[in-house]
C-alpha cells in the first residue's frame, strides 16, 4: 500500500496583495513602543485570553489544528480596520486562529526552527500565510537554506515545518502580518493553483 504523502512546495506565492501604505499607518497608530529583538502584537487570539471574563477551554487531546477554543479578535484589531477587511478575505472562506504582528529589531536574528504543525502535509495542523509589511533589502528570510523573495504586501503559503530562520541586518525594524487558519478545500485549491501558475 502507497502511504506517500503529496508535498507542495515548500514556498508558494499567493494571488492577494494588500496595501502595505494602509497597513503601516495601522501599524503605526497602535503606538507600539520600543522592543528588544523580537516582538509578538496578537491581533487575533484565544477568546479567553482576550475576554478574561471567559472560561479556560477544557483540555484537548490534540492543539495542532486551533479547534481546542474559540477565536477572538483582540482591542487591536477592532481599531484596525484594514487589518480587519484583510483577515475577513480568508475569514468568509476558513476558519481563521491566529492573527499576529511580528517584529524583528534591526540586527537581529530569529534562530533556524522548526515549526511541527505548520505545513499542508500535517494532518491535523493549520497553515499559515505572511504578509510582508516593512521590509529592507538587508532582511533574508530562510526556508531549507535558500532565501524566500517576499516583497511588501505579498501574501505567501510557506512550508514552516521545514528548518527556516530570518535575519535582519538592516537599520529598521522588519514587520510581518501572519494569518494562521485551518486548511480546507478553497485555500488547499488556491495553494496549488497558484503552485501550478
Amino acid at each position: 500500500m502507497d502511504t506517500t504523502v503529496t508535498q507542495t512546495k515548500d514556498r508558494i506565492k499567493l494571488p492577494f496583495a494588500f496595501d502595505t501604505s494602509k497597513m503601516l499607518e495601522e501599524f503605526k497608530s497602535l503606538q507600539f513602543g520600543q522592543f528588544e529583538y523580537y516582538n509578538v502584537i496578537p491581533l487575533r487570539a484565544p477568546a479567553h485570553e482576550v475576554d478574561t471574563t471567559l472560561p479556560f477551554p477544557p483540555p484537548a487531546m490534540d492543539y495542532a489544528d486551533g479547534s481546542w477554543t474559540d477565536w477572538m479578535d483582540t482591542p487591536a484589531m477592532n481599531a484596525s480596520p484594514y487589518f480587519q477587511s484583510i483577515i475577513n478575505t480568508f475569514k468568509e472562506h476558513t476558519k481563521v486562529t491566529l492573527v499576529r504582528l511580528l517584529r524583528l529589531a534591526p540586527n537581529s536574528t530569529v534562530r533556524e526552527h522548526t515549526d511541527p504543525t505548520l505545513g499542508l502535509e500535517v494532518e491535523r495542523s493549520v497553515i499559515r500565510l505572511t504578509v510582508p509589511i516593512l521590509n529592507n533589502d538587508q532582511v533574508e528570510f530562510y526556508l531549507n537554506n535558500t532565501t524566500v523573495p517576499m516583497k511588501p504586501g505579498e501574501c505567501w503559503y510557506l512550508r514552516l515545518t521545514d528548518p527556516h530562520r530570518v535575519i535582519n541586518n538592516g537599520n529598521e525594524e522588519r514587520i510581518n502580518l501572519t494569518i494562521d487558519m485551518i486548511p480546507n478545500d478553497w485555500i488547499r485549491k488556491i495553494i496549488a493553483d497558484s503552485e501550478n501558475a
